[in-house]
């Protein structure tokens, strides 16, 4: 049984026992968290939403939250000299899921 859950913006395919990273939750090393938007349950018994599946979540363990690698962007101006470095480290939150309510 797998289903399909909406957070950050972005859509995750999920299974029981699996871990997913997804953008930063408020939750401490731990917690316990719930998604309520579920777009598709698939397995023995689909369920397709309008947009989203009534009456289904999913649950999961939260098992740390942490920075992915750096991203350097660089800009220059050719022959004038000028130029800028810049390095982002985006957020994430590791999610084991524990149930898929359907």
């Amino acid at each position: 049984m797998y289903a399909i859950i909406v957070t950050g913006g972005k859509q995750y395919k999920v299974e029981e026992g699996k871990a997913i990273y997804v953008e930063k939750l408020d939750a401490k090393a731990g917690d316990k968290v719930t998604f309520d938007q579920v777009v598709f349950v698939g397995g023995d018994d689909v369920k397709i939403g309008k947009p989203l599946v009534d009456g289904a979540s999913v649950e999961g363990k939260v098992d740390k939250q942490g920075k992915e690698k750096k991203v350097v962007t660089f800009k220059y101006k050719p022959k004038k000299h000028t130029h800028t470095k810049q390095g982002h480290r985006q957020p994430y939150t590791k999610v084991t899921i524990d149930k898929i309510n359907a």
